[in-house]
């Protein structure tokens, strides 16, 4: 079952990530790479050279979720930002291929 929502937070691995690496060489590139820990409930998020793979690697009550993709034609939508840290809703429209030229959020109220 897939169990990410927008309650999480999603890291993105700013480097191109070897698609053949699975639980333990992802957990020791957001050791290394990125200084967290993977065992934190963050949703880490690496993509290939070509930008037609995905993995998303998630740490679940019990263990380790591996969710793949990889695209049989096509790319993922690459994000502009060079930012570490994405929203849901990016992800979301980086996995489904829209890709916003520009676009502003309006302000709305917090009690951060």
């Amino acid at each position: 079952m897939f169990s990410l929502s927008s309650s999480h937070t999603f890291l993105l691995y700013p480097k191109v990530c070897d698609m053949r690496k699975s639980f333990n060489g992802l957990c020791g590139l957001v050791a290394n790479e990125l200084g967290r820990v993977a065992h934190s409930g963050e949703v880490f998020i690496f993509i290939n050279r070509n930008n037609n793979q995905m993995k998303l690697l998630h740490w679940e009550s019990g263990g380790f979720v591996l969710y793949y993709k990889r695209l049989e034609q096509g790319t993922f939508a690459s994000s502009t930002s060079t930012k570490l840290q994405i929203n849901w809703s990016d992800l979301v429209l980086m996995i489904e291929g829209i890709q916003i030229i520009k676009s502003s959020k309006k302000r709305r109220f917090s009690l951060e």
